[in-house]
């Protein structure tokens, strides 16, 4: 099992923190099981804000995982679907407990000196 950090759009992340939004989807899955998730909350935030668990990952195609999910996507059907255009395969992690951090944190506190455009593998 391992700790993942993700970029992750501002308003994705008011989803994810109010429990309006329990999937985070990925067009790629970590080689490594991931159980917990570190968001970085994209500009203009900028900041490394909350951890939560994950408590599954699931695949399938981008309709049927639309459907699993879309109760809880945080997404509308048309950006989802744009996300996952010309895609055989969807991904997403099942979000469950989120911690708010009570100072956000740096990139360079973490010791990470660049703007991930993905996923980076956090140790501890």
């Amino acid at each position: 099992m391992c700790t993942i950090l993700l970029p992750i759009k501002p308003e994705y992340v008011n989803g994810i923190i109010n429990k309006t939004k329990l999937y985070e989807y990925r067009k790629h899955k970590c080689k490594r099981n991931v159980d917990k998730i570190v968001i970085y909350s994209t500009s203009p935030v900028g900041k490394i804000i909350a951890e939560v668990e994950v408590c599954e990952t699931i695949s399938n195609s981008p309709n049927k995982l639309w459907q699993e999910t879309k109760e809880y996507s945080g997404i509308s059907k048309s950006k989802y679907m744009e996300y996952y255009k010309n895609k055989d395969v969807a991904f997403a992690y099942k979000l469950g407990k989120v911690l708010v951090y009570d100072k956000p944190k740096t990139l360079k506190d973490l010791g990470i000196n660049y703007y991930p455009q993905s996923y980076v593998y956090l140790d501890y």
